[in-house]
């Protein structure tokens, strides 16, 4: 069986977006972010300066496509039909004939996740609102709340990505030493993972998006001193003994993913660096016993902050203790105090508070937690304690 979303799952995706449109008396919406297509369709495009929408009335899907997409959409399946134009710009910009196409159905009030496609890659095009006499609302925010609870069927595929990604972090935990670069162990560790991920999986795999390396790992420049900034870039830096390593991994299954991080030292770890690191857990830990259902995300966060305040911390704080997660990497809501939405059961979502000393190290684990009724669950299952992250340096 491969390992995605079945089309009773989409089937329930579009009944629940039904509901709301009842609610909002819309007779259909028109969809251009790539993230509401899937959520309705399964189909994921590579969106370029060419238009790509979805149009859906209740009960029938049409999406509307570049020629150059219109094989690849009859070959996805998913959709009821299949509206294309020539090419971007065109003689005829591709929003008057979406525009033509939505004045020719019996639409009288339309739902828009943005009016008109949102563009990049050079993209340049009118709002749709100024091309069809038809009434509008905008409801940027609606599959982005449909998606927050995951169903039985996301979340196999969350934990499917964790076992992958608890792979590819051992390969980078055992490819790691001093004198090695971190662009090669990276390299070597993802591509590992993803060889005896394909080989295992064999004719189940599945991503919508394409991925050629479904399992990654790597350091993503936080080595040693570059690892107190939380969001530095690869630089291929060479592993030393001593060095702080913050890490990441995770995998694409079926277009969702996971996010596994752990804080590695090389070699016999000082008391300053053992010091921040129990702090760092500590710190953890009070999220995860923070999260229940019922629960506001910013008590987590908040729960979190009082332990940096009593610890003498707060200038080594540097972002909020988690996101959720799903078919894209971040997704709200988000464990920050000022988000006052709920936990509810079958959310997920990152444990991540880090601890960052400038100029000396950062330490920060993350862990991909599914909300349950009276708790939590850790999907991610890598060890946390300091002597299973230490790199032997023989």
């Amino acid at each position: 069986m491969k390992l995605k979303l079945s089309e009773k799952e989409f089937s329930r995706h579009r009944k629940n977006l039904r509901m709301k449109m009842e609610e909002e008396e819309l007779d259909a919406v028109c969809l251009f972010s790539s993230r509401g297509i899937f959520y309705l369709t399964g189909i994921y495009l590579i969106q370029t300066e060419r238009p790509v929408g979805l149009i859906y009335d209740g009960s029938k899907t049409r999406i509307f496509v570049p020629t150059l997409e219109k094989e690849h959409v009859d070959q996805l399946g998913g959709v009821d039909e299949i509206l294309s134009y020539r090419e971007y710009p065109g003689s005829s910009h591709p929003m008057e004939q979406l525009g033509e196409e939505i004045e020719n159905l019996p639409i009288k009030k339309l739902g828009l996740d943005s009016d008109g496609y949102p563009g990049g890659h050079g993209y340049d095009g009118p709002a749709l609102s100024g091309l069809i006499d038809v009434e509008t609302l905008e409801i940027p925010k609606t599959i982005e709340e449909m998606m927050q609870v995951k169903s039985d069927e996301e979340v196999e595929l969350i934990r499917e990505s964790c076992r992958w990604g608890n792979l590819a972090h051992r390969y980078l935990q055992d490819y790691t030493e001093p004198g090695k670069s971190e662009n090669d162990i990276s390299t070597l560790a993802s591509l590992d993972a993803s060889r005896a991920m394909l080989k295992t999986l064999g004719g189940d795999y599945y991503s919508p998006k394409g991925a050629t390396t479904p399992a990654t790992a790597g350091f993503r420049g936080q080595i040693g001193a570059g690892s107190a900034i939380p969001h530095a870039l690869t630089t291929n830096e060479t592993i030393n003994k001593g060095d702080v390593l913050v890490t990441g991994a995770s995998a694409n299954v079926g277009g969702y993913v996971s996010e596994l991080e752990r804080t590695m030292i090389v070699g016999k770890p000082s008391e300053k660096q053992e010091r921040f690191f129990e702090l760092m857990l500590k710190a953890g830990d009070v999220a995860l016993e923070s999260i229940e259902a019922g629960v506001e995300f910013s008590e987590v966060d908040e729960s979190v902050w009082s332990f940096y305040k009593d610890n003498d911390l707060e200038q080594y704080w540097r972002h909020h203790t988690g996101h959720s997660i799903g078919f894209a990497g971040h997704e709200a809501p988000y464990f920050d105090r000022g988000d006052d939405r709920i936990l509810e059961e079958n959310m997920v979502v990152t444990v991540e508070p880090g601890i960052y000393v400038p100029g000396f190290a950062g330490f920060r684990h993350s862990d991909t937690v599914l909300v349950t009724e009276d708790g939590y669950e850790l999907l991610t299952y890598y060890p946390r304690d300091l002597d299973s992250l230490t790199v032997s340096v023989g």
